[in-house]
């Protein structure tokens, strides 16, 4: 006998269906973002996801990073016996703000095909835009899963100072993740910061956390047009060069001459080396421009007033002497005329400098 269908039950058991399933996202939503069409149906993306204007570069910023990695060629690559991984870690300058892949860092090493120890180096670009060495030693944690024979980390004074350690929206939004890293690894992290977005029960719901997952699916969505155009990131024609003329001004953050090793977060440098381990790990005061406009007797950049950088540099050299750290003093090898929009990002032929000179230490950290 066919049984009549009540609409008022069937409303019910749906809505009753639809808060389980909500709390059981809640609850479990640990390694859904590993679950990728990226490296199964279209390659892995040469950097991490980041982007503003999704319709023209398919690409996103999200804040998932199990979904950004499993986005990477790093995650559907096996590492064979005869390559020499190498990982790139760091702000903007790394990732390649208007530059292709193939002109980044990371991509013009590949372009060499440098042979260490018998092996071919095969470099991978985990740079990541905004400047703070908790975000690298995020990113760093989750890379060396990876397996790298090294670890190349660059960075600049901007990454130092303690207010932007958790600032930047990829930090702010993966608390639990940085929080794992203070418990395993003793990174510095205060228990009241208030930049953490936490998020309460409901708002891990898959209601509460919609945008999430919304950015979740266009990532995977992005994939097609992106591995049917190459594009990832939008190349304007033009754009405002980096400053060179300044006010005399001398200000660094709210700190003070001279710059010490306390206004500064060492101890997420120090975590980076621990999170590495027996790694090696190469250290890079990246290239910036220097610049020969109006103050430039009392600015280098935008970015920094001379007192600043040149203590810091000391701090710098002092520190990777103290610790036996590996320590490369890049800041100057690149004419200012090679900077594009920003006193640290290089021109294709400004990164192709620099390629060229970190090699050599690439060939002599294999082992």
């Amino acid at each position: 006998m066919k049984q009549e269908i009540k609409p008022l039950n069937v409303l019910i058991k749906g809505l009753l269906l639809f808060a389980l399933f909500n709390l059981v996202i809640a609850a479990w939503q640990t390694g859904v973002g590993q679950l990728s069409l990226y490296n199964i149906l279209y390659p892995g993306r040469e950097r991490l996801p980041f982007g503003e204007n999704p319709k023209q570069s398919y690409n996103l910023s999200l804040f998932d990073l199990d979904a950004m990695f499993a986005s990477h060629v790093i995650a559907g690559t096996p590492k064979t016996d005869d390559e020499f991984r190498v990982v790139i870690v760091g702000d903007s300058s790394v990732w390649g703000t208007l530059l292709k892949p193939e002109e980044t860092l990371a991509g013009q090493l590949n372009a060499d095909t440098l042979n260490a120890c018998g092996k071919t180096v095969r470099t991978y670009n985990l740079g990541y835009p905004t400047i703070s060495l908790t975000k690298d030693v995020m990113l760093l944690s989750y890379a060396v899963q990876y397996n790298p024979d090294l670890v190349i980390w660059m960075t600049t004074l901007d990454a130092f100072p303690l207010e932007k350690q958790t600032s930047t929206p990829l930090v702010a939004n993966n608390e639990e993740k940085v929080r794992e890293l203070a418990t395993s690894y003793g990174l510095r992290v205060e228990a009241d910061d208030s930049n953490f977005e936490v998020k309460s029960f409901w708002q891990k719901t898959f209601v509460g956390n919609r945008r999430a997952w919304a950015d979740f699916f266009r990532l995977q969505i992005y994939g097609v047009m992106w591995s049917a155009t190459g594009i990832d990131q939008v190349y304007p024609s033009e754009y405002e060069k980096a400053q060179t003329d300044f006010e005399t001004d001398e200000s660094y953050h709210d700190l003070t001459a001279p710059l010490t090793e306390d206004d500064l977060a060492i101890n997420a440098l120090e975590t980076g080396f621990r999170v590495v381990g027996e790694t090696p790990m190469l250290l890079v005061n990246e290239p910036m421009l220097i610049s020969s406009g109006a103050n430039s007797d009392i600015r280098y950049n935008f970015f920094y007033p001379r007192w600043a950088y040149d203590d810091y540099r000391e701090i710098m050299t002092s520190l990777s002497e103290r610790n036996d750290w590996t320590y490369v003093d890049f800041w100057d090898i690149v004419p200012a005329n090679e900077f594009t929009n920003s006193a640290i990002h290089l021109t294709p032929a400004g990164e192709n400098m620099l390629a060229e000179n970190l090699a050599p230490y690439i060939l002599e950290n294999c082992k």
